[in-house]
């Protein structure tokens, strides 16, 4: 063999070339986009001495509901009865906004008030809420538009605002936007301004952003029983403020704008590119809007999945409400005015709105084609029918042409086929340095794989060709966007014909195969247990249409789920010739306190989860704070791992005979995870340690078959708890679990164990296995050594650490080949149709997957867990 530290040291290095390659390649593909800087001025776009077309509004109230769908304004089980009635009455105009992927909060609102396409790495900084590097003070927006011209804007809701825009606000108050559990508070404190402030006559423009519908829908999903509730809360909140602007004098020059900044799924998350995730409503408002005739209906019937109304993109916002506002377009806008309010002004006007709109596209068009300049001062057309000559060619027109009607036609034309060119350019990507980190991926993968290629077990053939077959095969799938999409389906099919393997194996040492059928029955119960993926998000499934509709079986499984979790650690915790009295009083409190935890947060949120015996008892006990039940759980839990620490550093043995010395903080993690996890996906866990329970009974002789079974079970794990590489997945529900108040540093952690939750189980798992294993080598070890022999105790411990580096190789070898894959997928796919909505949520869950959970979960608490046993 190999000598240890050879094999530590190509280990370290691999990982660390690894994580080089992974920074590399994120780095070149997900570029900042460049901008051009600077506000722009009514003189860029008019020649000298034109006047701009006139204000039709001096004030605007900008109203922000986060995740409001558009089906949940304008379609018929809606709560916003005054805004449908606005709507027929004709001093409401609604659209359908079209909100690009990524559907997250950051990149929305920089679209909605720069008019730009945010980049893909705005996703990453829109979780990072000390982040100040994505900062629009240096880029042209409505808001510094505002200010600009010397008029005041004050702020109340999320804080994404001040960080974005910071000191355009003169008065603000803002919440913290990823404490999900809270729905009536966070919004409660925007409330609060808006009545105070409508009375007030020194603000020019007042943003409103509220959080409370988007947070019922991570947590309970668009179709919760707090869905239209808070709807009439927020459609009351409307007719105050359009009572206001009727009664009030100094608002009676009020433009009041309703808009979602995305939709949600069926699933109640965002991020990617469905069509209720891309679908957010968007509604103008004024009396003055009255004279544009436009005899809406309401409630509508869509045309199309979530689309009512017209559909417009999100980036034409900016320029309609600049041109509505009397204010020069921002310099970065790609957006188009919003025709249907052309009749607010006269033929002139309408053809200076036109034209600014074409002047300030073609602006940027010439920044990305400097050719273009060169074809504009050709001044005609020159035939050749090329897309820049065509656009060229249709900027001669309208400017030559003498018809009114004809030149704002053409203007609006061209404006169009800018837009349409600058959206669809392919971004500018370092292919040079994707493919040195492709480069050091590989050989990454020579530093892990060449160790127990050369130096692998003898007699485990089979199992070696098993292991690159699945990772070769995994990493095939990454070049095709629907296996990426439903990468699911690649595990639960793995993890079955692994349990098909083990089986025969089963039946080949003379057993009867109970062990392996039962397995399967459970990997077949927990593949219906969370539809995940695109194709069947929101079909029927056991967690989100069964469990709601028997809430008894729920809390019968819950509940044999805690009670194994008490008698494990219960079992685990007994010091030897200490009595019974102690394992109870130490692992119940954990235990009891957990599952009141998670009574306590389903009386909260999700109340058609609780039989109707247990609703009174539930209500009472959650009117303790739940941020307080959630720290009692982690104290006792902390506790528990003190007194390990305490008895083992004293030499005094804590396991009953049987258990060995890993199962404690085994179990102690089980009911962590527990209470990071949704109430419906704990009886998963007890199902994993039941697979686990007899996987260790089937006596594995080798090490292989033991990290095999991790590897697929870590993946089936994550996509069974209702994950998939969709960013609208990434749950938020346990983030803030005895959390009371943002604080990057706990909520990175527990959001990570929350999503991760079941391949967390299953690395501990792995860890016991491996202990099961070594301790049964051992005793074949001592059997067959002399009663003389000094050296087997070397000899095991030898073997202990040879287990550990075995299982590091293997694991970091798997990982390398799969990100390696999914780099090359993503550098040869660049120009995909999906690149955005596919290959880049995959690229960033697999950093997920090798930077957190193979480095800190696999490697770490692998280490942690492994050593502990010795």
């Amino acid at each position: 063999m190999l000598h240890a530290s050879i094999r530590w040291l190509r280990l370290a290095a691999g990982n660390l070339l690894l994580i080089v390659a992974v920074l590399v390649f994120a780095r070149a593909f997900f570029p900042y986009k460049p901008f051009l800087p600077g506000l722009a001025q009514h003189a860029d776009y008019h020649a000298a001495g034109e006047a701009p077309a006139p204000a039709r509004f001096e004030k605007l109230v900008f109203m922000l509901i986060d995740a409001l769908r558009s089906d949940f304004v304008f379609g018929d089980n809606s709560g916003f009865e005054f805004t449908q009635s606005l709507i027929r009455s004709g001093v409401a105009v609604p659209f359908t906004a079209y909100a690009t992927s990524p559907t997250i909060t950051m990149p929305k609102i920089k679209a909605l008030t720069t008019g730009s396409i945010p980049g893909f790495l705005d996703l990453i900084l829109n979780f990072a809420e000390s982040d100040t590097t994505s900062t629009l003070a240096t880029q042209d927006n409505w808001l510094a538009q505002i200010k600009q011209s010397g008029k005041n804007l004050i702020m109340f809701g999320d804080d994404t605002w001040l960080k974005l825009f910071p000191g355009v606000f003169t008065r603000t108050d803002g919440t913290v936007s990823f404490y999900v559990s809270d729905f009536t508070e966070v919004d409660n404190n925007v409330t609060r301004h808006v009545a105070p402030e409508l009375k007030q006559s020194d603000w020019d423009a007042m943003i409103l952003h509220y959080l409370g519908l988007d947070h019922i829908g991570h947590k309970t999903g668009p179709r919760s029983a707090h869905m239209i509730p808070k709807q009439t809360e927020m459609d009351g909140i409307i007719k105050q403020v359009y009572e206001a602007i009727e009664t009030e004098e100094h608002l009676k020059d009020t433009l009041f704008v309703l808009v979602g900044d995305h939709g949600m799924n069926d699933g109640g998350g965002h991020g990617g590119s469905s069509a209720g995730e891309t679908s957010a409503a968007l509604v103008f408002m004024s009396p003055k809007l009255k004279t544009l005739n436009l005899g809406r209906t309401a409630p509508e019937q869509p045309t199309d999945e979530f689309r009512y109304y017209r559909l417009i993109e999100q980036s034409d916002v900016a320029p309609t409400l600049t041109t509505l506002l009397g204010l020069p377009i921002p310099k970065n806008n790609l957006g188009l005015f919003v025709d249907d309010f052309l009749p607010l002004w006269n033929a002139d006007d309408q053809v200076k709105i036109t034209s600014t709109n074409a002047r300030e596209l073609s602006r940027l068009i010439s920044a990305s084609y400097p050719e273009f300049d060169g074809l504009l001062a050709e001044g005609a057309c020159n035939g050749k029918g090329g897309q820049l000559d065509n656009l060229a060619c249709i900027w001669h027109s309208g400017t030559a042409s003498s018809i009114l009607s004809e030149k704002m036609n053409l203007f609006a034309m061209f404006s169009s086929e800018c837009q349409s060119i600058l959206t669809s350019a392919a971004t500018n990507y370092d292919t040079d340095s994707m493919l040195i980190a492709i480069s050091i991926g590989a050989v990454a993968i020579g530093l892990f794989s060449t160790v127990w290629l050369v130096e692998g077990v003898a007699g485990l053939a089979f199992y070696k060709l098993l292991f690159w077959a699945l990772s070769l095969s995994y990493s095939g799938m990454m070049i095709a966007s629907s296996y990426v999409e439903e990468e699911q389906q690649y595990w639960y099919w793995a993890a079955s014909a692994w349990g098909v393997i083990l089986f025969v194996r089963e039946l080949q040492r003379g057993d009867s195969g109970v062990k392996s059928i039962t397995i399967l029955a459970l990997l077949r119960t927990i593949r219906r247990w969370n539809q995940t993926g695109q194709k069947h998000a929101g079909a029927d499934d056991i967690a989100k249409t069964f469990l709601p509709e028997h809430p008894m079986l729920l809390w019968v499984l819950v509940f044999f789920a805690y009670t194994d979790m008490f008698w494990r650690l219960r079992r685990s915790l007994m010091a030897k010739g200490s009595s019974v009295a102690l394992g109870t009083f130490l692992s119940f409190p954990p235990v009891v306190c957990s599952m009141l935890f998670k009574l306590s947060m389903a009386a909260l949120d999700t109340q058609e989860l609780i039989p109707s015996f247990l609703l009174d008892f539930a209500e009472s006990f959650a009117q303790l704070s739940v941020v307080t039940q959630a720290q009692l759980v982690f104290l006792f839990l902390l506790l528990n791992i003190l007194y390990l620490v305490v008895m083992r550093n004293t030499g005094i043995s804590t396991a009953t005979p049987g258990v060995g010395r890993i199962q404690p903080f085994h179990d102690i993690l089980t009911i962590f995870l527990a209470t990071q996890s949704r109430l419906t996906n704990i009886p998963i866990l007890w199902f994993f340690n039941i697979m686990l329970l007899l996987l260790e009974n089937m006596r594995f002789d080798s090490q292989l078959p033991i990290l095999l079974t991790s590897l697929a079970m870590q993946h089936v794990s994550f996509f069974a708890l209702g994950n998939s590489n969709a960013i609208s997945s990434v749950d938020l529900s346990n983030a803030y679990n005895g959390v009371p108040n943002f604080n990057i540093a706990l909520i990175g952690p527990m959001t990570f164990l929350a999503n991760w939750a079941g391949p967390t189980l299953w690395t501990s798992g792995t860890i016991l296995l491996m202990a099961s294993w070594l301790e049964r080598t051992k005793q074949k070890q001592k059997t067959a050594a002399s009663p003389t022999d000094k050296h087997v105790d070397t000899v095991v411990q030898d073997g202990r650490l040879d287990a550990y580096l075995r299982y590091a190789e293997i694991m970091s070898t798997f990982r390398a080949v799969a990100m390696v894959a999914v780099m090359g997928a993503c550098m040869v796919l660049r120009m995909h149709l999906f690149v955005w909505t596919v290959f880049s949520p995959k690229y960033l869950f697999a950093m997920a997957w090798t930077g957190a959970h193979h480095l800190i979960i696999d490697l770490g608490l692998g280490a942690a867990l492994h050593f502990t046993g010795a």
